[in-house]
């Protein structure tokens, strides 16, 4: 009799280890990774952290080789074994000393990235408005061996519908209409001056680039309708070749590994303030997301690569160098899918570029998303910028993805300059993006089908004509297709 108790015992302990498991429904899924990203997100600290302990990233300094590291190391800790640095050489550029005289009189100035290692010039100056090609050809002739003056946004009255261009484009327009130098007036009031790239390829450019503030360049702009200015620049800046590194961890898929998912935000920073927005809050969000996929065992169908860029201000530098890499590899196919934080924070919704199959999908994984907030008002666009990591990707015919952010608008006068530090970052803002970056993340690298698949040379083509790019592309020397 006892053995017959202990037999039944045994059996019915065997078939309750076989009984099958509750699946857990994706409802279930996102509650439990937006509780556990709520409690525990470490985006606020971490970002906190090394904006006191490292300060401003620039590419190619002692404190971008801290900033690499400090992430390399947190990818560990949070427990992925598969972590990696991919080292790209260039010529890195940093600024040194610049002043500006304007019929005499100091005027408080930056240098705008990639200016010459040396430059001293005297010139008239000449209003070329908005700074757009058809400022120059309403004026032959009138910059050429003179000083341009632009305004870096679009000027009131200007032509409803007109499409602005980046800052270093307009300085490739400047060049090319035969100017000495030119003259950026920012769009912040209060004085606030804007440093970046004035380089459209990443290179040295042959003539001095500056930036003054938005009420000194009004007056300027005022007193050159009846009066003629000319302005002496001085500078000096150094530029070296330099290795820098971008930082990826890789978390294998499990069904079907060979697909790529790229997560990717900016590491590096300018050197006026520390980068908290610009790209702390996006790059140290795509930190926690990968501390979140840990924590909470998601474990997707396909691998995705957690991606620290490096260089992306002078010139998407670490992001050109991985896609180039992949292009010459024979790999570019792998990479599914692109999702870039650049600047983002507090999402209300995504905005996917590329050829899209299915619109319902970000649509059905936004309601989902919903459903754990409110906060996410489930948005949706299909539109495509340049000048920011995902760019090189899209350029291959990658689709992207990115959200769209609801941050303070007060944060963006401190865009490039030194302000941004991180009294201007949002605990709240920046945990969101952590919990709804992460199920969209895992939402699309799980998903049975992607919404969109890689465009052909001649779709990306037509795709970039339609989103009114093929001109800044030809400007910035991307224009590949020849026509």
């Amino acid at each position: 009799m006892r053995q017959c108790i202990l037999f039944i015992g045994i059996t019915l302990l065997a078939i309750s280890c076989q009984a099958p498991q509750k699946t857990e429904n994706q409802a279930e899924l996102f509650a439990r990774i937006d509780t556990e990203i709520k409690q525990n997100s470490q985006a606020y600290e971490t970002l906190k952290e090394a904006s006191e302990t490292i300060g401003h990233r620039l590419t190619g300094s002692e404190n971008g080789s801290k900033a690499e590291e400090y992430t390399f190391n947190k990818f560990k800790e949070y427990g992925f074994e598969d972590v990696a640095y991919q080292t790209f050489e260039v010529e890195a550029w940093a600024r040194d000393q610049v002043s500006l005289k304007i019929n005499e009189n100091p005027v408080k100035v930056v240098t705008l990235g990639h200016s010459p290692v040396q430059a001293e010039i005297t010139g008239d100056i000449v209003d070329m408005g908005n700074g757009l090609e058809a400022d120059y050809l309403a004026q032959p002739g009138a910059v050429k061996d003179k000083i341009s003056l632009v305004y870096i946004g679009l000027l009131d009255g200007s032509e409803e519908g007109l499409s602005n261009l980046h800052r270093s484009e307009k300085t490739a327009l400047a060049i090319k209409y035969g100017a000495k130098g030119i003259i950026i007036i920012n769009q912040v009031p209060n004085g606030v001056l804007l440093t970046g790239t004035a380089s459209v390829t990443g290179e040295l450019i042959p003539i001095p680039a500056v930036c003054i503030g938005k009420e000194d360049g009004m007056a300027l702009k005022g007193n050159l309708k009846t009066d003629k200015a000319t302005a002496y620049i001085e500078m000096t800046n150094t530029s070296d070749l330099i290795k820098a590194r971008n930082v990826v961890a890789t978390l294998k898929g499990s069904e079907i590994p060979e697909e790529e998912i790229v997560i990717g935000g900016h590491l590096d920073s300018w050197d006026l303030a520390t980068g908290a927005i610009d790209n702390g809050i996006g790059s140290f969000a795509i930190l926690d997301i990968a501390r979140a996929f840990k924590a909470n065992g998601l474990q997707p169908k396909r691998t995705i690569k957690f991606v620290m860029f490096m260089g992306e201000e002078q010139g998407l530098l670490g992001s050109r160098y991985m896609v180039d890499e992949a292009v010459n590899a024979g790999k570019i196919d792998q990479i599914k899918y692109m999702m870039n934080l650049d600047m983002s924070g507090n999402p209300i919704g995504m905005n996917a570029g590329g050829q899209l199959e299915d619109e319902n999908f970000f649509k059905t994984l936004g309601a989902a998303i919903q459903k754990q907030d409110t906060i996410y008002q489930n948005n949706f666009s299909n539109r495509s910028g340049l000048h920011s990591d995902h760019q090189p990707f899209m350029l291959e015919g990658v689709p992207i993805l990115s959200v769209q952010s609801n941050l303070d608008r007060s944060i963006y006068g401190c865009y490039h300059s030194d302000c941004d530090d991180f009294d201007l970052v949002n605990k709240e803002h920046i945990t969101n993006t952590a919990r709804f970056g992460t199920m969209m993340l895992y939402g699309l690298a799980n998903a049975k089908k992607l919404p969109a698949t890689k465009m052909d040379s001649e779709t990306t083509k037509e795709f970039m004509i339609k989103n009114d790019l093929k001109e800044k592309l030809i400007i910035g020397g991307d224009w590949k297709w020849g026509d």
